[in-house]
């Protein structure tokens, strides 16, 4: 198990291997001799391109497992919790950076939302593979390009244009048909409102508080939400509570009236039924299986 007080939530200072820098993002090789003093499974508060060139493994995001097959790019939205098992050979490059830092002196501040490969509709982040050699060839440019930024203090401001055609490149060899979804009438109010679940998750919102905090009606929110993915509002909120009181099961050693009550619910005994309804288990049950299994 992890933490008494839970999965971690790691700001980007944690991974930067200079104390101090006052950088709001950081790129650099990834390979089996980066190395900092985190737990996994654990959240960011920022974002992650990781693009690897050589090697295997597998890549938890949230409760889905994606098989490592170079060359590859995973992107990962602040609140996902992710787990890495890689082999001893494996290689690539690693951007992170703040919504701050890339939105900066941008009049479209809706642009990362934009990215059909962050805060994704369906609720998965599945690596994007990259089949042509000069995409291949071109990327590692860009981040190497990055490395030689950060080694030499340069600007930010281009270190921002690199971020920026790395971003879009890969959006470019996405897959069509998630484009299409992707980038359908309303997705932006919904990938918003996926991102204000993360945020606010802890507090047990209704879907009428969410739709406020969006500015529409809650039963326009509900119609957009079901036409994209599939799912009511309601829907949503609760995977994302069931997720976070799996993930606190497996992988922490709170009690479950605590975790009821840091996950917004003050009747323990409604907090099993709701578990119990969504999954078939009490989460005593789940917690037992989950150890056995690990």
């Amino acid at each position: 198990m992890s933490e008494s007080k839970g999965i971690p939530i790691y700001s980007l200072d944690k991974f930067k291997p200079i104390a101090g820098s006052k950088f709001p993002y950081q790129v650099e090789v990834f390979d089996a001799n980066r190395h900092f003093e985190v737990q996994y499974p654990h959240r960011h508060d920022f974002f992650e391109v990781l693009f690897l060139t050589q090697g295997s493994g597998i890549h938890v995001i949230d409760s889905n497992e994606y098989v490592v097959k170079p060359p590859c790019v995973f992107f990962l939205s602040p609140g996902q919790a992710h787990k890495l098992e890689l082999s001893k050979d494996i290689a690539g490059y690693i951007f992170l950076f703040t919504a701050e830092f890339y939105l900066l002196d941008r009049s479209n501040k809706n642009k990362l939302l934009e990215y059909p490969f962050f805060f994704n509709l369906k609720q998965e982040n599945p690596p994007l593979s990259l089949t042509n050699s000069s995409d291949v060839d071109f990327l590692i440019s860009l981040f190497k390009k990055g490395c030689e930024v950060m080694e030499q203090e340069g600007s930010q401001e281009f270190a921002n244009s690199l971020l920026d055609l790395i971003l879009n490149t890969c959006e470019r060899l996405y897959p069509h048909e998630q484009l299409a979804v992707e980038k359908g009438k309303g997705h932006l109010m919904v990938k918003r409102f996926r991102e204000l679940i993360e945020e606010k998750y802890q507090l047990n919102l209704s879907v009428k508080e969410y739709a406020d905090m969006l500015n529409v009606t809650e039963n326009h929110l509900t119609h957009t939400v079901k036409l994209l993915t599939g799912k009511t509002s309601k829907e949503l909120v609760f995977d994302k509570q069931v997720l976070e009181i799996k993930r606190l099961l497996k992988h922490t050693d709170l009690s479950v009236s605590q975790i009821s009550l840091q996950l917004g619910f003050k009747d323990q005994s409604y907090f099993s039924k709701f578990f119990k309804k969504f999954t078939g288990q009490t989460p005593n049950a789940y917690r037992d299986e989950s150890l056995k299994s690990t």
